[in-house]
């Protein structure tokens, strides 16, 4: 008989879990002290694994060894940890995706399969704050919720104009745009149901391949991707 999944972990059972190994304690603002760096990562952890509303105060605190009522010394509520962390995270995903390095490859190729092993890669590395920011969002007021959505909103933006642009020079099929750059959105944050750092493939291994199963959904039949210089790079170790 398969072991049925507890309702709910204590802050003991989350200890030394693999599949909550990832990099998301480095996202937290440097200019934050320690305490509220460390609360931000157990609560990451918490959120994860038991969902906001299910997590207390208590299990955030107790998670880094301080009493239930450390964490109103840094945060005015619950609530406003999950708005950071998801804020956080959202800005740090489309900053990586808007760097200088991605916005300037002219070739609309190269582009979209930088745009997206990018963005895959840091949903992966960062995939239990990403959980958290994509399956938590009803946790948050209405305020909150709202600049989450623009934020949304932009990494969309260039989601779309990548595509848009190689649909208009007539390097992509003729395509729609909005459903398709929404799909390609959709393979890079799937993983973070599943993924492991200590898995088969490495953040670097894995963007790579969504990065070709993007290009082949907006590929006319004539297009060599082995010829774009990005056919055969999926499988290269990071």
């Amino acid at each position: 008989m398969a072991k049925r999944r507890q309702a709910r972990f204590t802050t003991q059972d989350l200890e030394g879990l693999p599949e909550l190994d990832d990099e998301s304690p480095t996202l937290w603002d440097t200019s934050r002290g320690e305490v509220p760096r460390k609360l931000l990562t157990s609560a990451v952890r918490c959120f994860a694994s038991n969902g906001f509303h299910a997590t207390t105060t208590r299990d955030i605190s107790s998670g880094v060894g301080l009493s239930p009522g450390a964490l109103y010394v840094h945060f005015p509520s619950k609530e406003d940890v999950l708005f950071e962390i998801i804020r956080t995270a959202h800005r740090r995903v489309l900053s990586y995706v808007s760097e200088p390095a991605v916005l300037t490859v002219e070739d609309p190729v190269r582009h979209l399969r930088a745009l997206v092993a990018r963005y895959t890669e840091w949903h992966a590395r960062h995939h239990v704050a990403a959980r958290v920011s994509q399956y938590e969002l009803a946790g948050l007021s209405a305020e909150h919720y709202e600049e989450i959505v623009e934020l949304r909103h932009e990494t969309n933006v260039v989601f779309r104009a990548a595509v848009e642009r190689g649909v208009s020079t007539g390097v992509f099929a003729d395509i729609d745009v909005k459903r398709v750059s929404r799909a390609i959105l959709s393979l890079g944050i799937d993983l973070i149901r599943w993924y492991r750092l200590d898995g088969s493939d490495s953040p670097g291994q894995l963007g790579e391949f969504t990065a070709q199963l993007a290009l082949k959904m907006v590929m006319t039949p004539d297009i060599d991707l082995t010829a774009a210089g990005v056919g055969a790079q999926s499988t290269s170790a990071e």
